[in-house]
Parts: structure tokens; C-alpha cells; sequence
């Protein structure tokens, strides 16, 4: 749960610390206070895009930081080792800072992490629902995926979807290849004749740089012979040769050196020298004996050389990128083969509806049974809403054509009475009545959702008076299972709370500040009564507000 939220220089907030504790906090104030801040904070912090206009008016950075108690959520823990951000002893830091210019940094236990990983984090702590979430229920997608998630299938409704493409994909390839059969008929011809050329030379990969050596060697064969005996004879064989020059300087020098030891060092280099003559004669030897005038070969290599080049020059390809070519060529011939084979395409398609509807149906079915409970328990929580007789259905309609949401439309509908067909909610609901039947279904849907902190901000728009009262118990109720926050208007949901939090403005210097405080009993006696009465308040507005608090007290 939430455990506290710190501000500073954030909208109208200089400086802010607040702490939370379990169960039912209401945050009340005047019009204009800043009471939607506390949302628009959290909402940053569970990964909402920020702008410049986040950071107070003169200030530098916008800071917000918040502090949860993630004890016994096996599922969070696991994702932060995932993704490397776990911390320690069951706390979790979320902090964001969002500079003037808009760039902003989040960090998740002191790490730095991305927008996309405080949503993925956010999942797990806070469920918000905003002050006209009952606008989405007009929504046909925003009822289904209520519903699938009320029924835990929300993952089967995206794999569903995922089945659906993955059908439409393999509908669009038969499509394709039944269309251009002609054309993949003839671009499979030729690449058949085109690689049965290439493979009939079989050019290795280096062989092409091989050949060239080969050809280079025996072309100057002679050259290399006559080269090679002249060097021979030059180092070793001649009359007069380098080996026996330097053997006759080596023995004088010996002879001097009897007489003037400094000419060791000059006789250690002529040493050295002398081994080095005596590998490199060694070597020219062995090669002179591998050297050998062969026309015949020369003859072959030349030939394979021509026949390379003339299919080289046939694609216009350099003679080492044919092995390439060849590669790239089979592949395409057998892609050909395997994905514009009709028969085999055909055959996929119906594999891939058949997996389509398997696990369609198998999601209707969930979804059937979902909304049977779903209706009976918001019919319930309606009755006490001030709409005695109501009923409130879910439809599973028919799809004539398959759809990637399933193979039945979600139609949320609702009955005036028990005798009146039930006729979908967009045509029959009013304004207050959507704002509650919108209240009960997050009620009822937030009793099977692990995440721990529920936050509704001003849901109780549009209903007073004893109805109010009723919500604020409702929110009282689904506080002792959740920490539930709620921004309100009504002193009877107000005086339902366990905690409150009185959010007001004041005026500096240099600026209009928001402050949040939280009220002992007296403190809530007053701004409870200041709810009852505006400006001038009366003895019996504070008894009336003690009345109030009093019957949440009882």
C-alpha cells in the first residue's frame, strides 16, 4: 500500500510530505484548492508523460518521490527481480524528476528505469479511477475489457487477438500467392535453370582466390626457376658466393679478435647472420624442387578460369560473388517453394482458425460466466444506490464475423425495474444514474483485483443526500479489504472516512500555494461543517457535522 508521497516544486506545491495509512482517506477541500494534485503525482510516478508545466512557476525541477509497502505481493517482487530494480525489507521507492524544460528521469529503488517500466510497476500498486470513468462505459472495447478482466482472462483476450492476426496473416499470404501464382510460377522457373547453372559450376567459396595464385604461379613458372637458380647460385653454389665471403670475414675477424675482444660482439652478429643464410639457402632450395614448368596444368586453370568468368559476365557479377549469388537464389527458390505452395497455404489458414476459434470460444465461455456474476453483484450494489428494482445485465452478442476481440460483442445493458426488458445502458441511463452504476462496478470489480491502494477521484459526482452517504459506506466497506483514497465534494462520503486530508490554498508574496493537512476530529468537525454550510458557518452546520461523523464513528 501506499505508505507516503513527497513533493517539491510540483504545480502549486512547494514543499509536501505526506503520510498514509490503511483503509478509507478522503482528500476534501474548496474549488480550485488543488485537489486532483495528489492524482496528477501519482499518475507521474506510475509512468504518465510529463511536460514543463508540471514544475511550480520560478523553480528549477519538479521532485516527487512515494513510498510503498509491497509486503506479501509475490507477483511484484518477482517482476522487480526481472528487470533488476528489486530493493529491500518489502519497501518500494518510486521517485521522478521533471526539469523546466520537460526532460524528465525516473527511478525505481534508487535505479534509473523508463516510463514503460513504472507503468509495468505501477500495475501492481495503485488502481485509479478517474472522476468520469462512467464516460467509458459508453464504450463498446471499454466494457469487454472490463469485463475479461473481472473474469482474470485478460490474457486469453490477448492471445486471442494475437491468434486472430496471426489467422488474417496466413489468409492474406494464400491470398497473395493464389494471385500472383502465375508470376511466382515463372520467377520459380527461372530461378530453377539460374541455379541449376550456378551449382552445375560448383565454385567453391575461396576457390576463385585459389585459382588466381594457382594461375599466377604457373604462368611465371620459368621466371621463378631462372630466379631462384641465380639466387642460389649467388648465396651458396657460385664460384664466388655470400656464404663463402662471409665465412672468410668471420675467420679473419676471429684471428683480430685474439688481439681486441671488442670485435666479439660484431663476430655474435655475423653468427647470427651465418644461420640466416644457411635457413633461407635451406628454403630456396625446397622451393626450387617444388617449382616446375606443367602447360597442362596452366591449360586447366585457364580453362576453369574462362568458364567462371563467362557466368560471372552472363549476371553481371564479379567471379568471387557467385557463391553468394547461389545462396541467395536457393533460398529464394525455396521460399517460393514453401510459401507460395497453395496447398500448403491453404492448409495453414485452416490450422490457424481453427487455433483461432478453439481459444475464442473457450474465452466466450469465461466470459458468459463472468458476466452472470459480474450482473448479479453491480444489481446488488445498485439497490442500495438509490435504484430500487434496477437490474443490470451483460449481453453477449453474436459476431457475424470473427473478430480479433472474439467472437462475441460485450454489451453492458440495464433495467429500470424487474419487469422491463433490459436495453443497452447508453439509451436508457442518465447522467447520475452512469455515475453510480459506473461506482458500483468499480466496487464490485476492485473486490477481485490484488492491487492494494484504490484511488477515486470525485466518482460520487452527480449524487447527494442519502445516496451519498451510501457510496461513502460503500468506499468505508471497501476499505477494511483495500487502502482506498478518494477526492470528494460530499460531506457525507467525507464523514464516512477514516482519515482526512483537507487540501487548501494560500497566497504569499510571491505565489499561491497548496497545502494538504491532515485533520484530527475537531479539525474535520470544521471542514465538514464547511461542507454543509460554505462561508458562514453555523452551531447547528457543527452539530450536524458532529451528527455525522458521529453516525460514521458508531
Amino acid at each position: 500500500m501506499l505508505l507516503s508521497l513527497t513533493l517539491r516544486d510540483f504545480v502549486i506545491v512547494d514543499t509536501l510530505e505526506l503520510a498514509f495509512s490503511q483503509g478509507f482517506s478522503v482528500l476534501t477541500g474548496e474549488t480550485g484548492a488543488g485537489k486532483s494534485i495528489l492524482i496528477d503525482a501519482l499518475g507521474l510516478l506510475l509512468g504518465d508523460r510529463a511536460d514543463a508545466a508540471v514544475v511550480r512557476h520560478g523553480a528549477e525541477r519538479a521532485e516527487l518521490a512515494a513510498e510503498f509497502d509491497t509486503r506479501g505481493q509475490a507477483a511484484l517482487h518477482a517482476q522487480l527481480a526481472e528487470l533488476a530494480l528489486d530493493g529491500e525489507d518489502d519497501i518500494l521507492l518510486l521517485r521522478r524528476v521533471i526539469d523546466a524544460s520537460g526532460r524528465s528521469r525516473a527511478f525505481i529503488n534508487g535505479q534509473a528505469a523508463t516510463l514503460a517500466q513504472l507503468k509495468e510497476i505501477g500495475e501492481f500498486l495503485v488502481d485509479i479511477h478517474g472522476q468520469h470513468a462512467h464516460q467509458s462505459l459508453m464504450r463498446a472495447d471499454a466494457q469487454r475489457q472490463l469485463l475479461d478482466a473481472y473474469a482474470g482472462q485478460t490474457a486469453l483476450a490477448r492471445e486471442v487477438r494475437q491468434l486472430h492476426s496471426a489467422w488474417k496473416q496466413a489468409e492474406h499470404k494464400l491470398a497473395d500467392a493464389s494471385k500472383h501464382a502465375g508470376e511466382f510460377a515463372a520467377e520459380r522457373e527461372r530461378l530453377q535453370w539460374q541455379v541449376e547453372e550456378l551449382a552445375g559450376l560448383r565454385l567453391g567459396v575461396d576457390e576463385w582466390t585459389d585459382l588466381q595464385a594457382e594461375h599466377s604461379r604457373l604462368s611465371h613458372a620459368a621466371s621463378l626457376i631462372e630466379g631462384g637458380q641465380l639466387a642460389m647460385d649467388q648465396l651458396a653454389d657460385g664460384d664466388i658466393n655470400a656464404r663463402a665471403l662471409l665465412a672468410s670475414v668471420q675467420s679473419r675477424l676471429s684471428d683480430l679478435a685474439e688481439h681486441d675482444p671488442a670485435l666479439g660482439e660484431t663476430l655474435e652478429l655475423l653468427a647470427a647472420a651465418e644461420a640466416n643464410l644457411s635457413e633461407a639457402v635451406h628454403a630456396l632450395r625446397h622451393y626450387a624442387g617444388r617449382i616446375e614448368l606443367d602447360p597442362a596444368r596452366l591449360g586447366d586453370v585457364e580453362r576453369r578460369m574462362d568458364e567462371i568468368h563467362r557466368i560471372a559476365r552472363k549476371y553481371r557479377l564479379e567471379p568471387d560473388q557467385l557463391p553468394a549469388r547461389l545462396s541467395l537464389w536457393q533460398q529464394r527458390l525455396d521460399e517460393l517453394g514453401a510459401d507460395h505452395d497453395t496447398d500448403s497455404l491453404a492448409l495453414a489458414v485452416q490450422e490457424a482458425e481453427a487455433r483461432y476459434r478453439s481459444e475464442a470460444a473457450k474465452l466466450g465461455k469465461m466470459r458468459a460466466q463472468a458476466a452472470e456474476r459480474l450482473g448479479k453483484a453491480v444489481s446488488a450494489e445498485m439497490q442500495t444506490l438509490a435504484m430500487a428494482g434496477s437490474r443490470f445485465d451483460i449481453a453477449l452478442l453474436s459476431q457475424e464475423t470473427p473478430a480479433a476481440f472474439g467472437l462475441e460483442q460485450v454489451e453492458f445493458q440495464v433495467a429500470p425495474h424487474a419487469s422491463a426488458p433490459a436495453r443497452p445502458l447508453a439509451k436508457v441511463a442518465s447522467g447520475g444514474e452512469l455515475s453510480r452504476i459506473s461506482l458500483a462496478l468499480q466496487v464490485v470489480t476492485s473486490q477481485v483485483v490484488a492491487v492494494p491502494t484504490l484511488i477515486f477521484d470525485e466518482v460520487d459526482v452527480g449524487i447527494g443526500g442519502r445516496v451519498a452517504e451510501i457510496v461513502g459506506k460503500l468506499l468505508a466497506k471497501l476499505g477494511e479489504r483495500h487502502q482506498v483514497l478518494c477526492i470528494t465534494h460530499l460531506p457525507q462520503v467525507a464523514a464516512c472516512g477514516h482519515h482526512q486530508f483537507q487540501v487548501s490554498k494560500m497566497q504569499t508574496n510571491e505565489a499561491v500555494l497548496s497545502r494538504i493537512t491532515q485533520l484530527d476530529n475537531a479539525a474535520r468537525v470544521e471542514e465538514i461543517a464547511r461542507m454543509l454550510g460554505g462561508v458562514d458557518i453555523s452551531d447547528t452546520t457543527r452539530k450536524h457535522a458532529a451528527e455525522l461523523l458521529g453516525v460514521t464513528a458508531g
